[in-house]
Order: structure tokens, then sequence, then C-alpha cells
């Protein structure tokens, strides 16, 4: 989206900065092949220094009032008007017509449009005659307005259409980078309220559980146990802190507090070949670029889960894992050459639907492929 900005504003600079390098052209040909007398000469530079200063003033220099209709009307009207006087005095000037039909159709709309594109094909026509031609000659100019006419309202008509299809093209690509941005946001919302359900579930099954166990080692002690229920109050608080510290790391990966998702991947599937001593290589795709850290925390998670299913079932000999930055969605793929399974038998793991449900939070898809003898891939596709 960025780029296709980035050409737009190009082009458009370049179409704004044409209409002053036709006529500096036209002008640069009138001095060299003019016949006019040299009072005549004088009068015509006058005419164009005016044309130079009317572009400038009521277009360049104010582009605040390109949507208004009324100011814009007259600009225009200038131009036909300073059109009208250049290319009557010498046909080298016919070609400022061109600038003309820029204007018009970045102006203006509809009819009036079409009315002046088609009256400045007629000027131009007048031009390249030197005004209405004299008897036996009128077919050929009647021939030839009416070609220069068909084709600049046609040119007009194509470049008019082009240019609304890319404005709403753009205004629809902004609609979708705003419900995308939506949809993060409420996944982010969502993935809230399952951390609030997870750490709620965490603290009834261990902390609270655990607490519960120091109180009662504590209440119970007596002079002949104490030192003993001292003992165990203690190890339960170690264990505790151990848990509560092992909850707040799952809030984000730790992995991702210092360094980018591919950096991230790296030392997660380091710390696992490390571990279970299964080599894992992993690959990067497309330019790296920074995302929304529900986007990171969910491949990252995926990716970890992944690892954990190769751990516990796969009897993999190796592993790979691709990261792959695409225009609008990114993939994260992993494979490996274990034992595989049967995708229509039911699995009574937690594995597989964690994954799922961490990527249809952020809309995205989860696809895996199986067979018994013929290793597991995975892979993770939302949008970025």
């Amino acid at each position: 989206m960025a780029a296709l900005d980035t050409w737009e504003r190009r082009l458009v600079s370049i179409a704004r900065v044409i209409p002053y390098f036709v006529l500096t052209v036209t002008t640069v040909l009138y001095t060299i092949f003019t016949e006019q007398p040299v009072a005549e000469r004088w009068f015509t530079y006058g005419v164009v220094a005016f044309g130079y200063a009317w572009m400038a003033w009521w277009f360049t220099l104010h582009p605040e009032w390109h949507q208004r209709a009324d100011l814009m009307a007259v600009f225009v009207g200038g131009m036909v008007v300073f059109y009208a006087v250049l290319g009557m005095r010498e046909h080298w000037f016919g070609a400022v017509s061109y600038a003309v039909y820029v204007y018009a159709s970045e102006l203006l709309r509809g009819r009036w449009m079409f009315a002046v594109v088609a009256v400045t094909a007629g000027l131009a026509t007048l031009s390249l005659f030197g005004g209405y031609p004299p008897p036996g000659e009128e077919a050929a100019f009647w021939l030839l307005l009416l070609i220069f006419v068909v084709l600049a309202c046609t040119f007009t008509y194509v470049g008019h259409v082009t240019a609304e299809q890319s404005r709403m093209r753009k205004e629809l690509l902004d609609e979708n980078e705003g419900l995308h941005a939506q949809l993060l946001v409420q996944a982010h919302e969502a993935g809230v309220q399952d951390e609030r359900h997870r750490l709620a579930g965490e603290i009834h099954d261990t902390l609270a559980q655990g607490l519960t166990g120091i109180i009662t080692q504590l209440s119970a002690a007596t002079p002949a146990d104490w030192e003993r229920r001292v003992a165990v109050a203690a190890e339960l608080a170690r264990s505790n802190l151990a848990e509560a510290r092992r909850s707040v790391h799952a809030l984000r990966p730790p992995a991702l507090d210092s360094a980018a998702l591919p950096e991230a991947l790296d030392e997660v599937a380091s710390g696992w070949s490390t571990v279970y001593g299964v080599p894992v290589s992993v690959t990067l795709t497309g330019a790296a670029r920074a995302m929304h850290p529900e986007v990171e925390v969910a491949l990252l998670r995926t990716a970890q889960e992944a690892l954990a299913n190769v751990a516990k079932h796969a009897e993999a000999s190796r592993v790979g894992l691709t990261l792959s930055y695409m225009e609008d969605v990114v993939t994260l793929d992993v494979r490996d050459d274990g034992v595989g399974f049967d995708l229509a038998s039911p699995s009574s793991g937690f594995g597989l639907p964690a994954m799922r449900h961490r990527v249809h939070r952020l809309s995205g898809a989860l696809f895996v492929e199986s067979e018994p003898g013929s290793g597991t891939a995975i892979s993770a596709r939302v949008p970025a």
C-alpha cells in the first residue's frame, strides 16, 4: 500500500509539471522558428509569462483551492482564453492544449469537463490551420476538427474512469486496512479475556491450592513437628513462586521482548533443538517487517506448540520452520519427518485445537497435512 501511494504521488507530481514543460518547449520552438516582428514577439512572451503566472497562482501555489469548484472554473476558463490567444498567434503553441486537457480532466466533472475538452480541441484545430481555413479547405478542417474532438474526449473519458477506479481501489484498501485493524483490536480483546480465564484457572489450580497448603501446614505446626511443617511450607512457597513466574511469562513470550519475530523463532528453535537433540532449520522468505504484537505472539506460540507436539509424538530426526512474509499475509510452516498420524482419527490432545484457536482469533487459518509414516506439516496463515 505504501509503495502504491508513493508511485501515485510521483505520477501526480510529474503530471503537474508537464504543463510548464510543454509551455517551455513550445516557447523555445517559437523563439527559434518564428518569423514574427520583434514587437509581436514581445507581446507573445508577455502572454506566455501570464500563462506561467496564472498556472502558478491558481493551481500550484494554492492546492487547497483544488476542491473549490467555483475557483477552479475560473482557473480553467482562464486557461482556455490563454490558449486561444496564444494558439491563434502561432501554431507552435498548439501543443499547449495538453495543459488544458490535464487541468480539465482533474478539476472538472461531467458535461463541463467534456465541453472544455471539446472547445480546446477546436482551438487546437484552428491553431493548426492558423485560423478558419480559406475556401476549399473547409472539408479538411471539419474532418480534422471531428477527429480532434473525438480523440480528446475519448482519452479524457478513459483517463477520468481510470483515475476514479484508482481512487475507489484506494478507498477500498484503506477500508480493508481499517477493518483489519479493527479485527486485530477485537482479537486483542478476545486474547485478554482468554488470558484472564487462563490465569484464573491457573490461580485456582496451582497458586490458591498452594497457598491453602502453606496455611494448612503452618496452622497445624506443633512444637514436635514445626521444623518439618515449615520446611514443607517453604517448599510449597517456592513452587508457587515458580508457577507465578511461569504464568507471567506466558502473557508475552520473553523471546519477543528483545527481538523481532524471525530472531525469536531462531531462539525458540535453537533452545528446543538443544533440549531434544533434533536439528531444526529456520528459513525466512520475503522482507521481514514489524507486525501487530498479537500477530507475532500468535505465530511464535504456534511454533512453540508445534515443536512441543513434535517432541511428544513425532519421533522426528529433523524439523523445518519457514516464516514467509507476503504482501498482506504472513505464513508459518512447521514440517517434520516423524511418524505422522491419521487425520481422520480423533485426537484427545489440546495442541492442535489451541493452535487453531489462536490463528482463527486473528481471522487466519491453520492447515494440517499428515499421514502415518510420512511426517507432519502444519501451516498457519494470518493477515499481516
